[in-house]
């Protein structure tokens, strides 16, 4: 989910001021307001007539067609695609989503009920700070896209790599990630606005909200129940060394007006997991898994 590609851009321009406050990361208060659930087996996910990786999905809200892209890194053009689904593992691709790839990144889809849709985009980062776009998604095209305001830092270096719209559109969910010169950012945490008129305003007690999700590890790809009671997120434990582990938690809460309770580790999910989104019922998650240096689809349903 972590987009090595700004990274290299990030390297076109040197090093830049955007140093980590000197202060000391609090660790998050347990909030036990949690039901421990299980999850049943991996099953792998077919996309006939598509063969190449497969990340970031996202599934919309009524749960007829898949959002995703393709590999995030600099080898290759990174684009949003979409299938329709046929059956829980099943899904038939119809292609690149029009009026929005560019030879830039696009990735990490997310649509409302009212098919507003939610991206990454990378080109003009270095001339708006800007990464997170918006549109209406429509037959397979995004019309009128353009950058989300309200969200961005406003400081170079602070991306927003990650996010995803609430069901009713009111409420985004999203990251903020500083990257310098190194393959991941040094900080990656969750965040929340809300919704006011054609903008967005962070919220003021997003922070308190979140308290048991942030930590001084990496939190990214938030992936929200229909009533918002239920956060999916991945999390990258620092230092990275060798091997990487990242793994998908659960966090819940009993009223959005709540915070979130302490996560749970889906420990039915092996090996490295990203990027999880729900089906309409809010009873399974599809997500990305890497095996054999390929980014494939599985899909998990609560017992």
């Amino acid at each position: 989910m972590i987009k090595k590609v700004f990274f290299t851009a990030f390297l076109t321009i040197g090093i830049f001021s955007c140093s980590k406050d000197n202060t000391t990361n609090t660790p998050p208060q347990d909030i036990d307001n949690s039901i421990p659930i299980t999850f049943g087996m991996e099953q792998p996910v077919i996309i006939e007539g598509y063969s190449s990786d497969l990340m970031e999905p996202f599934l919309s809200r009524d749960g007829s067609i898949l959002f995703f892209n393709n590999l995030n890194q600099d080898i290759v053009n990174t684009d949003l695609h979409w299938a329709l689904k046929n059956d829980e593992t099943t899904f038939d691709y119809q292609g690149i989503i029009e009026g929005i790839n560019t030879m830039e990144l696009e990735a990490v889809a997310s649509m409302d009920l009212n098919n507003t849709f939610y991206y990454v985009y990378t080109g003009e980062y270095f001339e708006t700070l800007e990464a997170l776009y918006s549109g209406t998604f429509d037959s397979g095209s995004v019309l009128n896209g353009s950058s989300v305001q309200g969200v961005s830092r406003n400081e170079l270096g602070w991306l927003n790599f990650d996010a995803e719209i609430s069901a009713n559109g009111n409420t985004l969910y999203f990251v903020d990630g500083r990257f310098e010169q190194t393959s991941y950012p040094l900080e990656a945490d969750l965040a929340i606005a809300n919704k006011t008129e054609d903008s967005f305003i962070r919220d003021m007690n997003s922070e308190a909200l979140l308290q048991s999700i942030n930590t001084e590890h990496l939190e990214y790809a938030p992936a929200l129940s229909q009533n918002e009671l239920e956060l999916y997120f991945t999390r990258l434990t620092l230092p990275l060394g060798d091997d990487p582990q990242a793994k998908i938690y659960l966090s819940q809460r009993s009223s959005k007006e709540e915070p979130f309770g302490t996560p749970q580790i889906i420990t039915e999910i092996t090996g490295f997991v990203e990027a999880a989104t729900l089906n309409p019922e809010d009873d399974g998650i599809y997500y990305h898994k890497k095996e054999n240096n390929v980014f494939s689809l599985y899909y998990l349903k609560k017992e």
